[in-house]
C-alpha cells in the first residue's frame, strides 16, 4: 500500500514535469523574442530602437509576480481566455526577453565594428550582417550569461504557485497541506531546484569551452 511518501514524491515529480515544462517554453519564447527586441534595440530605425528600448524598461522594472497576477487575472476579465499553464508561460517568456535582449546586445557590442564594415562592404544586407557575422561571433559571450537568465526562469516558475499552477513549489505546497510532510516535500524542492542549477551551470560551462576553442 503506497505510503504518505510515496504520494509525496509521486506528486514532487508531476510537479517537476511541469516545471521543466514551463522552464523550457519560457525560455524558448524569451529567447526568441529577446533576440528579435536586441535587433531592434541595434536599428537604425528610431520609432523601432524606441519600442524596444520602451518595452526592456518596463518589462524589466515590474516584479515577476506582478505580471504573473496581472496577466492570471487580467486577461479573463477582457474577455482573453487561455489555460492557466499557457497564460503563466507566456507571461514569463515576455518578462525574460526584456533580459535576454540586454544580454544579446551586450554581447553585440563585444564584436569590433570592423566586423559589420566588412560586412557591409561584401554586400550583406543589415540582416544577413547580423545573421551571419555579428551574431555568432557575438555568441562566445553570452553562452553565461544565457545561462544565467535560464536558471532564473527556472527558479521563477516557483511564482506561478502564487496563481494557482500546481508546478514543483505548488506540489510541495500540496503535499504539505494534505500529508503534513513540510520538511520531506520542501527539502526534495530544494534539491530538485539546487541540482537543475548546478545541471545548468555545467552545461554552459561547457558549451562556453567549446566556443571559445573555436575562436
Amino acid at each position: 500500500m503506497p505510503t504518505a511518501t510515496d504520494h509525496t514524491l509521486g506528486s514532487l515529480g508531476h510537479g517537476l514535469l511541469l516545471t521543466l515544462a514551463m522552464t523550457g517554453l519560457a525560455f524558448t519564447g524569451a529567447l526568441v523574442l529577446g533576440v528579435l527586441l536586441a535587433v531592434l534595440r541595434i536599428s537604425p530605425v528610431p520609432p523601432l530602437r524606441a519600442v524596444a528600448a520602451v518595452y526592456v524598461t518596463v518589462f524589466r522594472n515590474v516584479p515577476l509576480l506582478v505580471l504573473l497576477v496581472l496577466f492570471v487575472f487580467g486577461l479573463p476579465d477582457i474577455g482573453l481566455l487561455f489555460s492557466l499553464f499557457a497564460t503563466v508561460t507566456v507571461t514569463m517568456a515576455l518578462y525574460w526577453a526584456a533580459f535576454v535582449c540586454e544580454v544579446v546586445r551586450a554581447g553585440i557590442r563585444t564584436v569590433p565594428i570592423g566586423q559589420a564594415e566588412a560586412a557591409r562592404a561584401l554586400g550583406l544586407t543589415a540582416g544577413q550582417s547580423i545573421r551571419e557575422v555579428i551574431l555568432p561571433q557575438a555568441l562566445r559571450s553570452m553562452v553565461q550569461p544565457l545561462a544565467n537568465v535560464f536558471i532564473g526562469v527556472a527558479l521563477g516558475t516557483s511564482l506561478a504557485a502564487a496563481v494557482g499552477v500546481a508546478e514543483l513549489t505548488g506540489r510541495a505546497e500540496f503535499v504539505t497541506l494534505t500529508y503534513d510532510q513540510p520538511l520531506t516535500s520542501f527539502a526534495v524542492t530544494t534539491v530538485v531546484y539546487v541540482l537543475i542549477t548546478l545541471t545548468s551551470g555545467l552545461i554552459a560551462g561547457r558549451i562556453e569551452r567549446k566556443v571559445a576553442i573555436r575562436r
